[in-house]
């Protein structure tokens, strides 16, 4: 790939989001936006390589993509509603306009694109993969490969999306009063979805998926500024700049998993702390009682204010998973509350936590149940039932990283037997 081309490429995945946004905005069709964004992005390709890189390249792409509609609404009859303004308008539309556009309506616009592409008519699967590809930048073959599924599924899903959103008629709009609760809960919960998927990957050969999560990180900033009055958004951005300072000590240089105990604290990113702690201090400011999000980000809090594993304050951790659990029912809060009270009180208060769980059917599945119950027993000195239960976690994961580690510390278990049993 050229200098130049390369350029392009970076350019086009910082100014491929406002370009969308911007189109859908003007011609109220997601799909058409896309297709007419990346028709600008073939001509800049054809011709930048020959005239040079425009010093604003946002908006000659804005202006490319604009006339591109023109030319579809003359040949297409389809599109004359849609874009007759659009038409009317295009000899009196300059650069200067489309800068002060770009500049001055563009969070909006992003803003609208976020909720279109999480609206509850779509199914889960769909809302992340269309705010992958539309929000996040990502290609068709990169989103199949962060999720392991075939690149001709993602793309069927991302039409599947973008038909049901056009026949619905969903208005690229921020909605207002009750229907903003409804959908702002939607919007976090893809966006946080799609964090923990980059976090902990659920199946795979890596435990880590990074572009995910900077992605996710990325549109919950973008959701903190445009809607600075909710603290539930500034709860979840702060969930993640914490959890994200820790990337480079989450795995070693072999990919393998490092446990949160046993990380290097020193190596952790001060920067995404403070932005983290500064954005929990924001929710807290509203004046609210703190959601889900926050809870958790005050829990991550408490992690990255220790200095070491052993300073870490799991009293108050334990709280604020009691907390957690009111403001958000789980079997997934008690488990990892039961990992907080056995660390602040004692692996015997844990495993009863625990062992109520394992009635639960939702958890039969759940590879983290008989994992902790086994780091529980293994505390207790009941080594070879910590190790059933870490064969039966390896067992349970579809993460390949993780299934090493299960049999790692299953074999540890079998180590200690045999050492208690020879004593």
């Amino acid at each position: 790939m050229s200098a130049t081309h390369r350029t392009i490429d970076a350019i086009w995945r910082i100014e491929s989001t406002k370009l969308i946004a911007g189109l859908a905005r003007m011609v109220r069709d997601i799909g058409l936006a896309e297709d007419l964004a990346q028709d600008a992005l073939v001509i800049a390709l054809e011709r930048w390589p020959l005239s040079g890189i425009p010093d604003n390249p946002g908006a000659w792409l804005m202006t490319t993509a604009k006339r591109r509609a023109i030319d579809l609404k003359r040949r297409s009859q389809l599109y004359n509603r849609k874009l007759d303004d659009l038409g009317r308008s295009v000899d009196t539309y300059t650069e200067d306009d489309l800068d002060i556009a770009m500049e001055g309506e563009i969070g909006d616009d992003i803003l609208r694109l976020i909720f279109m592409t999480c609206h509850p008519v779509l199914s889960s699967d769909a809302r992340v993969s269309l705010t992958l590809r539309l929000l996040g930048g990502l290609t068709t073959d990169e989103i199949a490969h962060a999720f392991l599924v075939a690149e001709s599924t993602i793309a069927q899903r991302i039409v599947r999306a973008k038909r049901t959103l056009s026949s619905a008629h969903v208005a690229f709009d921020v909605p207002t009063g009750e229907e903003l609760k409804v959908r702002l809960s939607t919007v976090l919960e893809v966006i946080y979805l799609m964090f923990n998927e980059g976090y902990s990957a659920t199946s795979g050969g890596s435990w880590l998926r990074p572009l995910l999560c900077q992605e996710a990180l990325r549109l919950g900033r973008i959701l903190a500024e445009s809607a600075p009055l909710e603290p539930e958004v500034h709860g979840l951005v702060a969930l993640m700049e914490i959890q994200s300072s820790r990337f480079r000590t989450r795995v070693n240089a072999a990919g393998e998993p490092i446990l949160l105990m046993e990380q290097n604290r020193a190596l952790w990113d001060q920067l995404l702390i403070r932005r983290g702690l500064t954005a929990i201090e924001r929710a807290r400011k509203l004046g609210r009682p703190l959601g889900p999000y926050a809870l958790q980000a005050a829990i991550t809090a408490c992690h990255a204010q220790a200095r070491s594993a052993e300073d870490t304050d799991w009293v108050r951790i334990s709280a604020l998973y009691e907390a957690l659990s009111r403001a958000a029912p789980s079997p997934i809060v008690e488990l990892n509350r039961a990992v907080a009270i056995a660390m602040a009180f004692g692996p015997d208060f844990g495993l009863q936590i625990v062992d109520e769980l394992t009635a639960d059917s939702s958890m039969k599945e759940y590879h983290l149940l008989p994992s902790v119950r086994g780091d529980f027993l293994l505390k207790l000195g009941r080594s070879e039932e910590a190790r059933a239960e870490f064969e039966s976690a390896a067992l349970l994961t579809r993460n390949e990283r993780e299934r090493e580690l299960l049999l790692k510390r299953a074999a540890e278990c079998e180590i200690s037997t045999s050492e208690q049993d020879g004593q």
